[in-house]
């Protein structure tokens, strides 16, 4: 299959296209040295065919697939929707919709944590895909025949994927459920993401941080970095990583010769550093502990000691809930998600607090959390009972 490469080509595939009820969608692009990701192939099928969008092309012109993505009598299927549907909208400024994302789906309906795409392809259909071009260099013209076959089977199998899980939600009853995920893969908050909430996606040992100061102190310079990696185009990390960012935040310096001793500061930064701007951010962050967005302290910190029992209890109720509901434990709640119930119980303001969730394990954590409910083994087995009846449920 050759590479649509003209405006006038693909809005006569898309016309073709468009004729079924859904559409499966998929990208591949670059993001290893730039902020931004650059799309370099867009695939799509349907029940009616399936096409390679070549985005590199100048004789192209993406306006009709962005209409596509618009029109609302036809479901846009992803798989792992998150990145595909950041580059849509930030090339178009608009999300694709309604939406359908088989990963979601699939955790919701018995296929795993991961619930992976070669692993659904196998279980569904069989087919056991070649995943060697999975790391390839997509921007570079000519595309070989076998790149072309790894980036067709990406939308071409999502196919049966979507017709099987989209049966099993109605069967199971949990489309209601998937609703909610999709709505915030759709909310335009999402993907544009202000800078003053830039922390929220920092990684590392963030139990060094232990006061008000040094979580204010994070946020502005997670501000800052997001910034400064817009303006420039450059990943996060290439500005500042995460465990530099971190690190400042702990030790709040306030002198340029402490700044520089700090570990994750001794080796150059990839790319020009203002020391000094830096470090008069670091000074001013530290005055005030009153920033916008931060969360309450206990809930974003390490456990506190009388905490750690009760996040690990909360742990093994979720396994207990996810497993009696074949369901992901992800799907109902994160690793943060525990501590901060823990540490908040009723008042955490978290997902696993609210709807079928909180139906399902919110309710029974804030009843473990109190006494209510307890955990037991039984005959090997992980149950869930009332303390004063001593049953097991």
């Amino acid at each position: 299959m050759s590479l649509i490469a003209t405006t006038s080509d693909l809005e006569k595939a898309l016309a073709r296209l468009a004729q079924a009820p859904f559409v499966t969608v998929d990208t591949e692009f670059h993001r290893q040295s730039t902020y931004y990701p650059e799309l370099c192939l867009i695939q799509l099928a349907s029940p009616a065919g399936q096409i390679l969008i070549d985005p590199l092309s100048p004789q192209l012109d993406l306006k009709p697939f962005f209409a596509l993505m618009q029109q609302r009598n036809i479901v846009k299927v992803f798989h792992a929707a998150r990145q595909d549907i950041e580059i849509i909208f930030t090339l178009s400024g608009h999300i694709p919709e309604p939406l359908f994302d088989t990963q979601i789906a699939a955790q919701a309906v018995g296929y795993g944590e991961s619930a992976a795409y070669d692993s659904l392809v196998y279980k569904i259909t069989g087919v056991r895909l070649d995943k060697s071009s999975r790391f390839t260099d997509w921007s570079r013209r000519p595309l070989t025949q076998k790149q072309l076959d790894y980036a067709l089977a990406d939308v071409t199998y999502l196919r049966d994927i979507y017709l099987n899980l989209n049966k099993n939600l109605e069967e199971w009853g949990r489309q209601t459920w998937i609703k909610e995920e999709m709505a915030v893969l759709a909310a335009v908050e999402t993907y544009k993401l202000p800078p003053e909430q830039a922390w929220k996606k920092i990684k590392g040992q963030q139990r060094k941080l232990h006061t008000p100061r040094q979580w204010a102190a994070l946020q502005s310079l997670a501000a800052w970095r997001e910034e400064q990696a817009r303006r420039q185009n450059l990943p996060r990390g290439h500005i500042l990583a995460d465990d530099s960012l971190i690190e400042i935040a702990a030790h709040l310096p306030q002198d340029k010769q402490t700044l520089l001793s700090l570990r994750s500061l001794r080796k150059p930064p990839r790319h020009r550093l203002d020391i000094n701007a830096l470090l008069q951010l670091v000074i001013e962050a530290g005055k005030n502990s009153a920033h916008q967005g931060l969360p309450q302290f206990a809930a974003y910190s390490s456990a506190p000691e009388n905490n750690k029992s009760e996040v690990e209890i909360l742990k093994l109720l979720l396994k207990l809930i996810a497993e009696e509901h074949n369901l992901a434990q992800k799907l109902i709640a994160g690793g943060d998600d525990i501590s901060r119930l823990a540490a908040e119980k009723e008042k955490a303001d978290i997902a696993a607090m609210h709807g079928w969730r909180f139906e399902l394990f919110g309710s029974k954590a804030l009843a473990v959390l109190s006494g209510r409910l307890a955990l037991k083994f039984d005959a090997g087995r992980l149950l869930l009972f009332e303390p004063a009846a001593g049953n097991g449920k």
